[in-house]
């Protein structure tokens, strides 16, 4: 069994408890594979950014990355808890017009925005445009004459720093496909061309060193780095930001090997650092932004699967079969992302076995667990899936033609449904016939 920091409980029937809820409950009602999120502790992690900026007196906006996981009810929830949100697409945009999210809270990224994206960005007046080109400085001066329009921009830099995380969600060095190179005249360039544009309100930095980050050396360095070319503007252009930036990142845990720091002892660090280079350059202390996205959604989420085949391979290993794999949880696959799970209908027998977790999709990476300890497992048990609310639902495919699963949000010992499962029907109906 392994429960150990993972922000669930056992019931009186030894069955897996979410939000007051019988985990064995909502599988019998909603069908599997299904997301199963606790609102409350989506609240909790809204809170820990949220109050920790509060208590300390500094001036900041907690925008939710919704890439993590984008639905109608997620960000009423995020809203709910005052925070702001990061979108990087139009679809990302049109769900948050769909759940009436303030448009002056909401901020797109993208290393390509398009003009249908920044028009509409534009036309919903929405608070602001990280930029990230030169491609684009020209698309949004451009839009914004033919619209009479002005509009708050950040410019997103590279500050060259490594963060220790797995290389390809490695953002902030120097060699990335995002926003403007600090080291080598780009973002000087770049400033230059907003700094002046009679139609753009050039607010700050932005940047983001990575994902999955567990301690916060990495962003005070950066925080150093973009205050060193602060410093140089300021010098030159008696400029002063409005508005620092410092990204998201900010790690989970998914199996006993990660050990986040909490996430207010992270912000004191950012607070005070910020607070020490605007004191060295005599400047007013900007507004500090943050984006977390799975830190807000990840260990607020688990997947529930219906067991089915087991193979024995004497001497190897035992795999166990589930009816869900890569379609509704890519991160193993593509990261070799590592996590911990139970079974809910078994979760407090002993554990006796070692088993390895395959999905169901037709390839042999389709693996979500390796190594599993578990009670005797059998066709028809329940198995959990611990710290799968970010990057689950959101990367999910139709590989091999399955649906989409159900996602389900539960609080105070109820459950409601918030993106229903898809059918069949569903995953043909933009087929069209050839004959």
């Amino acid at each position: 069994m392994i429960l150990d920091n993972h922000p669930f409980e056992l019931n009186s029937k030894g069955h897996l408890e979410i939000g007051g809820v019988d985990s064995i409950n909502l599988a019998n009602k909603y069908g599997t594979p299904l997301y199963v999120y606790d609102v409350s502790i989506i609240r909790e992690n809204c809170r820990s950014f949220v109050d920790t900026f509060k208590d300390l007196g500094v001036s900041a906006q907690v925008a939710y990355a919704s890439k993590a996981f984008s639905s109608t009810a997620m960000l009423q929830v995020v809203k709910q808890e005052g925070l702001s949100l990061d979108v990087v697409s139009q679809g990302e945009l049109y769900t948050a017009i769909q759940a009436d999210f303030p448009p002056s809270k909401i901020h797109m990224h993208g290393n390509n925005k398009s003009v249908e994206e920044l028009s509409m960005a534009i036309e919903y007046g929405i608070g602001c445009i990280v930029v990230d080109n030169f491609f684009e400085i020209d698309l949004i001066s451009k839009l914004l004459k033919k619209y009479n329009k002005t509009i708050d921009v950040l410019i997103r830099v590279t500050p060259g720093i490594e963060s220790k995380t797995h290389q390809y969600i490695m953002t902030g060095n120097e060699d990335s496909k995002f926003g403007f190179n600090l080291h080598n005249g780009q973002a000087d360039k770049a400033f230059l061309q907003l700094y002046n544009n009679e139609n753009i309100h050039f607010k700050g930095l932005h940047c983001h060193i990575g994902s999955q980050i567990f301690e916060a050396d990495g962003f005070k360095m950066a925080t150093t780095m973009l205050f060193k070319k602060i410093g140089e503007w300021n010098k030159l252009h008696d400029y002063t930001p409005e508005v620092l930036n410092l990204g998201g990142g900010f790690g989970i845990r998914y199996t006993k090997e990660d050990t986040p720091l909490p996430y207010s002892s992270v912000v004191k660090e950012l607070v005070a650092k910020v607070k020490e280079h605007a004191s060295m350059f005599d400047m007013t202390i900007p507004e500090i932004w943050i984006e977390p996205g799975r830190a807000i959604a990840g260990n607020a989420g688990l997947t529930l699967y219906t067991v089915g085949s087991k193979k024995d391979i004497p001497g190897v290993r035992s795999y166990v079969s589930v009816d869900g794999g890569m379609t509704d949880n890519l991160r193993p696959a593509l990261y070799q992302a590592k996590y911990e799970g139970v079974l809910a209908n078994k979760a407090a027998q002993p554990v006796t076995d070692l088993v390895s977790v395959a999905g169901k999709c037709c390839e042999s990476g389709d693996m979500l667990i390796w190594d599993l300890p578990v009670p005797e497992i059998g066709s028809n048990d329940i198995l959990a899936v611990f710290s799968t609310g970010a990057y689950g639902y959101s990367m999910a495919s139709h590989y091999n033609r399955f649906p989409n699963a159900a996602v389900v949000f539960v609080e105070n010992g109820q459950d409601k449904l918030v993106v229903r499962r898809e059918s069949f029907h569903d995953v043909v109906k933009n087929d069209l016939s050839y004959e």
